[in-house]
């Protein structure tokens, strides 16, 4: 089954040395990952102060900087990947170097016909 691994962090817990020595590790893990089958995605995100969100109400396109939500984590990046259940997608999480720092939202990957596949 797939799994999407959100990271979320504040994006000052990390000195920039740190944030560099994560993306060795991170970068690590997902060879790890590749050699066991398990790797289908990976990356970290650019910082919140890039974003735009996009909203339609009532028919109009509405678009601002920034994030939807103010909150004290940010989405930092992401994990796809391909677990046998959510135990091993669990483990697989707990390897991910930012877990240190904030949170790893699992999520199933929910298939769907009609999507385009490779």
């Amino acid at each position: 089954m797939k799994y999407m691994m959100l990271v979320y962090l504040d994006e000052q817990a990390m000195t920039a040395t740190e944030r560099e020595h994560c993306y060795v590790e991170s970068a690590q893990l997902t060879q790890q990952l590749h050699s066991s089958g398990q790797y289908l995605d990976a990356s970290p995100l650019h910082p919140i102060s890039t974003a735009t969100s996009v909203r339609v109400r009532e028919g109009k396109r509405l678009v601002t900087d920034g994030p939807f939500a103010e909150t004290r984590e940010q989405l930092g990046g992401y994990y796809l990947i391909d677990a046998a259940d959510l135990d091993e997608a669990i483990r697989i999480a707990e390897r991910i170097p930012p877990a240190r720092y904030g949170t790893i939202e699992i999520r199933p990957v929910m298939e769907i016909a009609g999507l385009p596949t490779d």
